[in-house]
């Protein structure tokens, strides 16, 4: 008894975690059974699969272990092995890349970062799909209830994704509470209608043999590579298990996909299947046409609260992926706001929160159905698995996770696997799969041309700057020519080899200097979070007596920079004094861009430097410092 009562607390707190994994990890991957398989046997598809006995039993068997390979074995069993401190995802296997890039200066690993960066863009690319596809499969649901509704599904589509959009900014905290109980009720009521559907004709069950797949495969390639990319769409949002790893841990979502999601995703398609059979008409909402009429309604709007929380998994994700992006030096610094005091994992970022509404927007009104949307979609989610297979197969070979011979058969296995899914959906490049392309490329051609203008711009500034040990024997042998003034100075500087522009300009032209003063620099980590203990570094810069000292402040990817907070951490021993915190001035170098003569970069690639430059987040408030004490002296620079 004692020992029941004692686990019992413990117990809940997993259960807790599981449920709130099912409310904010699965919600893309646990919509897919409303739009997947009407979309394999759509009639206006370039590629039309036949509608038959035969097909239907190999295309639900199809989807059953493309979700069991992709989904059960690289994602679950497999990539969420590795992790970055915790956490998970693209972005996290890209800063394991780069630290052993950095260690062995491998440049397969720098090659394989880069193709991460372009797996990293292509999430771009899903996070304004994801949306307009899933909640317009939803609300398509209403032609099923009634069929002159149809005419109003895009622009109801439409008030819901700009609601949706226009809350952002309150934060999920409060939603977040129903989020799990209600994706339960989802997960269900789809296992239910799919169970119903089967009783009617379980034969269908024969389709859980993956002999089906294998023959539909191997005796009707012509018509099943083509169907793949349409199957694919059973496996988007795969990538979300792996990148909410660090919220809710490893064994929460294998416990939420194995016991709850997968059960209740495979009675759907197998029930839809079993309802196909016993009616071929009911090819065109098998999803809805899974319950009785008065029950459509209902099911109707629990899909689209179910898509709108999809759409918030993948909404949030974007904010997570470009603030790790601006982190490890991919984009500019970007406005973000916590909207959880409890959760540091929730954020905003208003400015990509805008792009992405009006991307959506945009493909809601272009597009106009789910269907038409399914050819760009499958595009984006291959591209990703694909390429987060490849980079969690080096890392695994890189650690020895297991010998070579094994790691070598299951990297080839499962990236054949991939690979046939990416080339399906590149058959339709002409349909729609060329949108998330030229979002990723455009994307991540903004990531790289930001990454190496900032290296540019970093080594112009360094030689305008200049040794900072020297500029500090200068004004330790000629302290007499710069008068003290009291007070504590806060300089950001980008490193600890070269002096600060403002500090320098404050010597050089107003021949002062505080009685304290702080060179900060800030550094960002290939790990998630920072703990406060490893948090600051101080050194005296060779003088213990003159009142500066060099201050490294390191922050997590996943962490906004707070200069103060650090600050709060030092000790007057390690300052060679007191310092006065609550009065202490922040100096700031802003550099403005123009575009030089120098060949560094192409001119195009130097007009979207300076553009992209424009976006910048407010130093001040990035930094959070506070606005009356901080001093902003300006410079420029040619790109």
């Amino acid at each position: 008894m004692t020992g029941r009562e004692s686990s019992s607390p413990h117990d809940s707190a997993r259960l807790a975690i599981v449920i709130g994994a099912l409310g904010v990890v699965f919600g893309d991957i646990g919509t897919s059974p409303i739009y997947t398989l009407q979309t394999v046997f759509n009639p206006e598809d370039p590629h039309p699969v036949p509608l038959n006995v035969n097909n239907v039993y190999g295309v639900v068997s199809l989807i059953f272990w493309s979700v069991m390979i992709i989904v059960t074995v690289s994602y679950v069993l497999l990539a969420m092995r590795i992790n970055n401190d915790g956490e998970g995802g693209i972005m996290a296997l890209i800063a394991l890349l780069r630290r052993r890039g950095a260690q062995q200066g491998r440049k397969a690993a720098v090659v394989l970062a880069a193709l991460g960066i372009f797996g990293a863009s292509l999430f771009f690319g899903d996070s304004m799909i994801t949306p307009a596809i899933s909640v317009l499969s939803a609300v398509e649901g209403l032609k099923t209830v009634e069929p002159s509704l149809g005419e109003a599904v895009v622009p109801i589509t439409a008030v819901i994704i700009v609601v949706l959009f226009l809350v952002q900014r309150r934060g999920t905290a409060a939603v977040g509470r129903v989020f799990g109980p209600l994706m339960i009720l989802w997960f269900t009521v789809i296992g239910t209608c799919g169970a119903v559907g089967i009783r009617n004709h379980p034969d269908i069950l024969k389709a859980l043999s993956p002999t089906y797949a294998i023959t539909f495969l191997s005796g009707h390639f012509h018509i099943a590579f083509f169907a793949l990319a349409a199957i694919v769409l059973a496996v988007t949002g795969a990538e979300a298990l792996y990148a909410d790893m660090g919220h809710f841990g490893r064994k929460a979502i294998s416990r939420g996909w194995l016991f709850l999601v997968l059960p209740a995703c495979t009675l759907s398609y197998l029930g839809q299947g079993a309802l196909v059979l016993d009616d071929p008409a009911h090819i065109d909402g098998p999803f809805f046409l899974l319950v009785p009429e008065w029950l459509r309604l209902p099911l109707v709007l629990l899909a689209t609260a179910a898509t709108v929380i999809a759409s918030q998994a993948v909404i949030t994700g974007a904010y997570s992926v470009a603030s790790q992006a601006a982190q490890l030096g991919y984009l500019p610094r970007l406005r973000i706001a916590h909207t959880s005091e409890s959760s540091f994992g929730q954020i905003y970022v208003p400015w990509i929160n805008w792009l992405l509404m009006v991307s959506v927007l945009t493909l809601v009104f272009a597009f106009r159905s789910s269907a038409a949307l399914a050819y760009a979609y499958g595009m984006a989610a291959t591209g990703t698995i694909t390429i987060t297979t490849l980079l969690f197969f080096y890392v695994a070979r890189s650690r020895r996770m297991a010998p070579l011979w094994l790691i070598g058969a299951g990297a080839g296995v499962l990236l054949l696997v991939d690979l046939l899914f990416v080339a399906a959906n590149l058959t339709k490049l002409a349909h729609g799969a060329w949108l998330p392309l030229l979002i990723a490329l455009t994307a991540f051609t903004l990531m790289t041309t930001w990454q190496k203008g900032r290296r540019i711009v970093t080594a112009d500034r360094n030689r305008r700057e200049g040794s900072l040990s020297e500029f500090i024997d200068d004004l330790h042998n000629q302290r007499s020519k710069t008068q003290t003034v009291p007070g504590t100075a806060v300089f950001l500087n980008r490193g600890k080899l070269t002096a600060p522009l403002a500090m320098r300009a404050n010597v050089d032209h107003n021949h002062v200097r505080h009685e304290h003063v702080i060179i900060m620099s800030l550094e960002t980590q290939p790990i998630p979070r920072v703990a406060p203990e490893n948090r600051i570094t101080v050194d005296d810069l060779g003088y213990s007596d003159d009142g500066i000292v060099h201050v490294i402040a390191r922050f997590g990817y996943m962490e906004t920079p707070d200069v103060p907070a650090a600050l709060r951490l030092l000790e007057p021993a390690a300052t060679e004094g007191d310092l006065q915190l609550d009065q202490a001035s922040y100096f700031l170098s802003k550099i403005e861009l123009r575009i030089g003569p120098e060949p560094t970069m192409a001119t195009w690639r130097k007009r979207l430097f300076v553009a992209t430059s424009y976006i910048t987040a407010d130093a001040a408030e990035y930094f959070s410092l506070p606005r009356d004490r901080t001093v902003i002296m300006g410079s420029h620079i040619d790109v």
